[in-house]
């Protein structure tokens, strides 16, 4: 009797393990399809006017890609920002990215501080992409 729960115990262990790392290779999969379609957004970036001064790979069951990117505040007025997001209706990226751009410009403007160089850009890929705007270089990080 004992060892009938010991091995129904063991083959649900075993089963366990199995599931784990069939879920755990499935979600490197994706992962890597999501990081792949910001890795094609990057030369548009590019081309609007940032330029990438960090690119680093983080290989695990998440796998992450961290990119940041850079320019000159005034690149990037409102109106240019809108027309951006207007041209870019279909591309999550790059919508998510001049989204954030243009949200904090916004807060940066409603708090009435003189504007701070460069504006960066640094998202994290993974599952759910993080994307961080900021003016100036930050002392502590």
């Amino acid at each position: 009797m004992f060892e009938k729960i010991k091995k129904t115990i063991n083959d649900a262990g075993d089963s366990i393990k199995e599931q784990a790392t069939s879920l755990g290779e499935a979600a490197k999969e994706k992962g890597y399809q999501i990081i792949d379609g910001w890795i094609s957004t990057l030369p548009k970036l590019e081309a609007y006017g940032f330029k990438t001064t960090y690119f680093a790979m983080s290989v695990s069951i998440n796998p992450t890609l961290v990119i940041e990117m850079r320019s000159d505040h005034e690149a990037f007025p409102l109106g240019r920002v809108d027309a951006i997001l207007a041209e870019n209706k279909g591309s999550s990226p790059v919508n998510l990215v001049f989204t954030a751009v243009k949200t904090t410009l916004l807060l940066h403007e409603k708090a009435r501080i003189e504007a701070i160089n460069p504006l960066t850009v640094r998202v994290s890929v993974r599952f759910s992409p993080e994307v961080k705007v900021s003016l100036g270089n930050p002392i502590i990080e």
